[in-house]
């Protein structure tokens, strides 16, 4: 049962929960894992990792756990970065709205940061007796909320000068979101679990797709209000307060760029495999998760080793995000002749737009691709690629 909010009945939602890191999973890059899942749920579900280059699905090949049932698996954590693991394939199923889990692995050597904080954005959908709506639902007759890391008001208290690594997470399920932390330079320092070079937040504020992950660097200045935009109004969702006394006077130097996680410097487009991919169109292969099979044809084939570009088409009148299981991207520039100085996995595409991404086809396998509408009520879509 989760309060949203003063004054307000307590909701009941599902939640992935990790039973001995009651915070959250803290993993170190080049960890192998044993991850027990148990289903305790009373309908058939897997968790689903973001941002974890070459993971296993549940899918391709096998089915989700059933009720009652424990899964042990192996896996294992190639790069560091922020991760989310969440049942977000599986939401046609869900009675409740389900909460995700921040994953974060670790680099392997310390990064010069004085604290390292989660915040997880969630969006909600409110009837009016104060039950929250799952998503791919008709949304008419609740209210929209916001919380970060589950409170309407969330409050960070932190020291003068004291540098914060603020990992912001969009766990939101359809609604491309801008969070801003006023007064402050907002340095960008990893997207979607990658080191990107470092860049600050134009005015201060991080565009976030549903699912997508920003780590950014901030040097706690003042208190100042955590200000979030849905595209429609703005609302206070918490605060930093400045409070206590760091030994340090003066503020730090620049940030240094994260450790990088080995993706590759280049990416040869000239002799890329080139392919088009209309989001969202069901005569075109998309189907419901749990429509899903491997023995429908595939989006697209690429050898192991060569780069594949995506022409990405929004043909709906909204926004639709796109997400690329089991590798990374780069966002190319419109004359096709560089990217982005980071590394997506999630991207949001306006509507009737076209945008180009590039990544080296590097593990083998079937990977999943996604497509959902940002609208509450619209179905969560899936393809399949092969690498091979």
């Amino acid at each position: 049962m989760l309060t949203l909010g003063p004054g307000r009945r307590a909701t009941p939602i599902w939640e992935l929960v990790a039973i001995s890191h009651t915070k959250g999973v803290r993993l170190k890059r080049g960890d192998r894992c044993e991850v027990v899942f148990r289903n305790d749920l009373p309908v058939p579900l897997a968790p689903v990792w973001y941002g974890l280059n070459g993971a296993a699905d549940p899918l391709r090949g096998r089915g989700p756990v059933a009720p009652d049932v424990t899964e042990t698996s192996i896996v294992s954590i190639p790069n560091a970065g922020t991760l989310l693991a969440d049942f977000r394939l599986f939401e046609d199923g869900l009675n409740h709205p389900a909460r995700p889990l921040p994953i974060i692995a670790d680099e392997t050597d310390r990064v010069a940061v004085d604290r390292d904080e989660v915040l997880l954005i969630e969006e909600w959908r409110l009837r009016p007796d104060g039950t929250a709506l799952p998503p791919g639902r008709n949304p008419n007759d609740t209210t929209p909320l916001y919380t970060l890391n589950g409170q309407t008001s969330f409050e960070l208290s932190a020291a003068p000068n004291e540098r914060l690594r603020l990992r912001f997470i969009n766990g939101s399920q359809r609604t491309v979101l801008a969070i801003k932390l006023e007064g402050h330079d907002v340095r960008v320092m990893a997207t979607d679990g990658q080191p990107a070079e470092p860049f600050p937040a134009r005015n201060g504020a991080l565009m976030l797709a549903p699912g997508a992950r920003v780590d950014a660097f901030v040097d706690a200045a003042t208190s100042a209000a955590f200000l979030l935009h849905d595209g429609k109004e703005a609302r206070q969702v918490g605060k930093l307060t400045i409070s206590g006394n760091l030994e340090r006077r003066a503020p730090l130097l620049p940030a240094q760029p994260l450790p990088s996680n080995d993706l590759p410097d280049q990416l040869d487009l000239k002799g890329a495999l080139r392919f088009d991919v209309a989001l969202g169109a069901p005569d075109v292969g998309w189907t419901r998760p749990a429509d899903f099979s491997t023995a429908s044809l595939p989006a697209f084939r690429a050898k192991t080793g060569r780069t594949v570009v995506l022409a990405l088409k929004n043909p709906a009148p909204l926004t639709t995000i796109f997400h690329l299981h089991g590798h990374h991207f780069r966002l190319l520039d419109r004359l096709d002749d560089g990217w982005k100085p980071y590394w997506l996995d999630t991207l949001a595409i306006e509507p009737g737009q076209t945008q180009r991404v590039a990544f080296a086809a590097t593990y083998p396998g079937r990977w999943l691709i996604e497509s959902v509408a940002a609208e509450w009520a619209a179905p969560r879509l899936v393809r399949w690629y092969a690498v091979e």
